[in-house]
This record gives structure tokens, sequence and C-alpha cells, in this order.
């Protein structure tokens, strides 16, 4: 079957696949105490052993982009941050308590909103909060989001000293056209500045943020945006296909779907992308993101050792991920939480000693399985169900679902295992959509994901 024919058949609403079950599916939500529980037993088995990770949400931006689908406030008032940083480090005190022992710390993510929406001063009284009484693991990694045109020396500095070596950068796209339309007018000359200040500083990862499938983008967009991201040579890339979620985003509202590309000119946006960053020394790593083989993702990629959770692919494992702030979630393997969506509840809900859960799931053992075999695919584009522990009755279903994939060229199946073929790393959530047990047990009647292109 042609590509152009194989983007028509597999175009449908399909989740990213950043947890399983994902977000729509979750049910079973476990109260304070069950979800103290569930942290406790993984933080008891890994902390050791692995440390732990943790995501920071820092929600607050000056001006909405309208493509983005975060959660976030919009706000000038920058007296927000102090009380915003207090209860945040609050809630990073009740999950002390459920620890009782020393947390060994190796990996923070502090994402947004606009992370550097917040001052150095309060970005400093953030991690000194978060280390007290914690320690660090040998090979920590500490990393942020960061948007050039609020992003200054004083801040990386700050950033720097307090041991973070990884920054990314939200580029988007660099034609004005579509820089007006999603109102993120951002200079070349501003990413410049910030990337040359975190390289002169020591940077050791520097990470651009692309996205293909913007409203009014072209080939010539793609095109000048990757020859001017060529001149800096960043670490990592990644390369976002826009989601075009208006009931979820009402920013999106600003344009409409005439204004996006067709689903194969989107395509055709993202294979020139990738064509010309490979032919610069970019390595695709599973899916949206590319690295210079000088990088630990790709060095991760290689060795197998690649994850991904809902910060996206990384090259640290760790068991348990608290998340703290409005709308993080937290995952102990077992279990899954989210908090408040609402920043006024979740600030009032912490405050008064409470972790501020307002969604959350307990694995199954099927959940458990199934979700191996997703993050397999995601990370090594393979997987393999040989052992026992990884066998269950829904994943026989699923491979069964798969088989019309097989047909078409995208996996190729054998007793125990599966391998995804090069033309079906352009399919893979949908390879992984055949084994989510949960969506296909219920099928919703309305729109709750993108579309897979």
């Amino acid at each position: 079957m042609k590509i152009e024919a194989l983007i028509k058949k597999y175009n449908v609403a399909i989740p990213r696949y950043t947890s399983y079950p994902t977000v729509p599916y979750w049910e079973d939500i476990p109260d304070n105490k069950d979800w103290a529980e569930l942290v406790k037993v993984s933080f008891d088995k890994t902390n050791k052993s692995n440390g732990i990770s943790i995501y920071i949400h820092l929600p607050y931006c000056e001006s909405i982009c309208t493509f983005c689908g975060c959660n976030k406030r919009i706000t000038k008032n920058h007296g927000v941050e102090i009380p915003y940083v207090e209860t945040v480090l609050k809630e990073w005190e009740l999950y002390k308590k459920i620890f009782k022992d020393k947390p060994i710390i190796k990996e923070i993510h502090l994402g947004g909103g606009t992370p550097t929406f917040f001052g150095s001063e309060s970005l400093k009284t953030l991690i000194n909060g978060i280390m007290s009484g914690s320690e660090l693991a040998k090979d920590h990694e500490f990393s942020i989001e960061v948007h050039p045109n609020v992003t200054n020396k004083e801040q990386l500095e700050t950033l720097y000293n307090l041991g973070f070596r990884r920054i990314s950068l939200g580029v988007q796209d660099f034609d004005p056209k579509v820089q007006e339309i999603i109102n993120r007018i951002q200079p070349y000359e501003n990413v410049e500045k910030v990337n040359n200040i975190a390289r002169e500083l020591g940077f050791e990862s520097i990470n651009f943020d692309l996205v293909y499938g913007l409203p009014l983008q072209k080939e010539e967009s793609i095109i000048d945006t990757i020859n001017k991201v060529k001149l800096l040579r960043p670490d990592r890339i990644a390369f976002y296909s826009y989601a075009h979620v208006p009931w979820k985003s009402p920013g999106q509202r600003k344009f409409t779907e005439d204004d996006l590309p067709s689903a194969e000119n989107k395509r055709k946006l993202y294979e020139l992308g990738r064509e010309m960053l490979e032919k610069v020394g970019y390595i695709e790593i599973g899916m949206d993101h590319f690295a210079l083989s000088s990088d630990t993702l790709f060095k991760s990629m290689a060795k197998k050792t690649l994850h991904r959770n809902f910060m996206g692919y990384t090259n640290n494992y760790t068991e348990l991920l608290i998340g703290l702030g409005v709308s993080s979630i937290s995952d102990t393997w077992t279990g899954f939480i989210q908090n408040n969506k609402d920043i006024d509840d979740y600030m009032t809900q912490v405050n008064s000693g409470v972790i501020p859960i307002s969604v959350g799931h307990k694995l199954s053992q099927e959940d458990t399985i199934l979700r191996r075999h997703i993050l397999n695919i995601m990370c090594n584009f393979e997987t393999d169900w040989s052992n026992e522990d990884l066998q269950d009755p829904a994943l026989f279903i699923g491979l069964d679902r798969m088989k019309d994939l097989e047909k078409d060229g995208l996996v190729e199946i054998f007793s125990t295992n599966l391998k995804v073929t090069e033309k079906g790393k352009m399919f893979i959530r949908n390879i992984c959509m055949t084994l989510d047990s949960r969506l296909w047990n219920k099928q919703s009647s309305t729109q709750i994901f993108s579309k897979a292109i």
C-alpha cells in the first residue's frame, strides 16, 4: 500500500502514550491513604538503588501561545511567584512525611507554563527547598523548559549554580506568519542569545522544541527553521506534531482547520524536517525526537535503556516519579495520580495538608503487562513476551488486532516477539493502540485525542 493510502487509513485519534492506561481511561482512583501506601512501597523498594524523579509544574505565562495545550494561567503579576513556590514546597513536605527516609534525587524537571516566568530568587528558593533534607544521586540530572523571550543571563546563571545542566528552548517555528497566528513572536536573535549564554555557562545538553503541522506552516517554513537550527546545533531536538484539540485548549480557536496543513502535507513537513536533520548528524530517537550521537539520549537508545514518562523521553529511569504543582502527574509504576488542575483549588488543598488528588488509577496486573509492552515499543521499536511475566490474554487479543498492520508492512510478528519496521515507525502510535485494551473496551463517542498525523 502506498504511503498516501496508509496515512489516510491510519490518521485517526490516538493517545501519545506517555502513560498506560492513558488519563481518559483511568479508574479506581486512590484516596490519600491508598496513594501514600503506593508511594511508600515504591520509595522503600527503589530509593536507595535508583533514586526518585521530581517533575514540578510552573503554570504561569505572561501571554498565551494559541497552539499550546498545556495547563497554564496568563498573568503579568509576578507577585504570584512566592505563594506558589511556598505551596509546592508544602506539598513536597507532605511526601517527605510518607518517605520517612531521606529521598535520593536522580532527576528534577521544571515544566510549564513558562518556568522562566519565575525570577532567579524564586527559582533558588524552590530548588533549595526541594534539596533541603534530600540527597543527590551521583548521576543526577536537572532540566528546565525556557521561553527565549523571557529568559535572561541571571536566571541561567542561577539555574547552573543550582545544578541544572539540561535546558530546553521552545522554538516552534521561525516563520513570522506562523509565529503571528500562534501568538509566539520570537525572532531568531532571541533564541540565539539564550542558546549562546547557556553554552558559555556550561550547560551540557541543549534541546530545541520544534512543531510541525502548525497553522499557515509551509515547506518553506520548515526549510528556513531547520537551516537556522543547524547554525545553533542543539544536542537534542523534539520535533513534535501539533495536536489540534480546541475542545481542550480554547486558544486554538483563534484559527480553524482550514489554516492547518492536510494530513498528507503535514506528514511531508515531518519527512522534510527529518531528512534535513539526518543529513547534519541528528539521529531519530523513538517518536518525534532526534539527538546527536554525543548526547546521552542517543547513548541510552543504543544501550536500550531509553525510558518514556509524562515528561517525554529520558535517559534516566526511576520507578517513582513525584509530580509537584498544579495538574502534575505522579507515577509509582503501580499507580498514577494527577493533581487538581485549578491553581486556587490546588493551593487550598495543599495548604490544608492534603495531597491534591483530582484523578488517578491503580494499575491491574493486565495494565502493568500492557504498559511494559507499549513502553518497549515506544522506546525500542520492539517487544518480547517469551517471559511468562509479560504474558496476558489481553496481549494476545491486541496482537490479533495488529495483524492488519502486519499485512500493511508496519510490524513483523514472531512467536514470542514483534518488531516495528522502518515504515511502521511513522505509525508507532497506531501500533501501540492495538494493545490498548482499555481504549478498545471503552471506545468514546466523542474525540478525546489528537489525530495520529
